[in-house]
């Protein structure tokens, strides 16, 4: 399968997961902010994993986890619908922490630059 379509289909299974999230077409009271930042799919178009990060406290973000596992089923039937392909592909997953790890260095080289200020 071209390259070009497998971006084409990471890129709207993106906007339309992020799109039911805001508009709340999955309503599951338990899912908070969540933020879809990554989405890979297979060569062959079979799965597709969705990088999400979650905001909020533990016991939130674990929430939200539950909620969104919980929706998988939906937004696989939701996305088949939307894109019209022979076979949808199967949804996974992925806790994207690359948010948190570059607030982290952020703060770090702040801490550097304000004790290189008192020296």
């Amino acid at each position: 399968m071209s390259q070009l379509r497998v971006e084409k289909v990471q890129e709207f299974i993106k906007q339309e997961i992020s799109k039911m999230l805001v508009t709340g077409e999955i309503k599951d009271p338990r899912i908070g902010f969540v933020t879809v930042t990554h989405v890979e799919v297979t060569g062959d178009l079979s799965s597709a994993a969705i990088y999400i990060s979650l905001y909020g406290s533990d016991d939130q973000k674990e929430a939200t986890w539950a909620g969104l596992q919980s929706a998988l089923g939906f937004m696989r039937s939701e996305i088949s619908r939307r894109i019209r392909l022979r076979v949808a592909p199967e949804l996974t997953l992925h806790l994207d922490e690359s948010l948190n790890y570059s607030a982290r260095i952020q703060e770090l080289l702040q801490q550097i630059k304000e004790e290189e200020k008192k020296s």
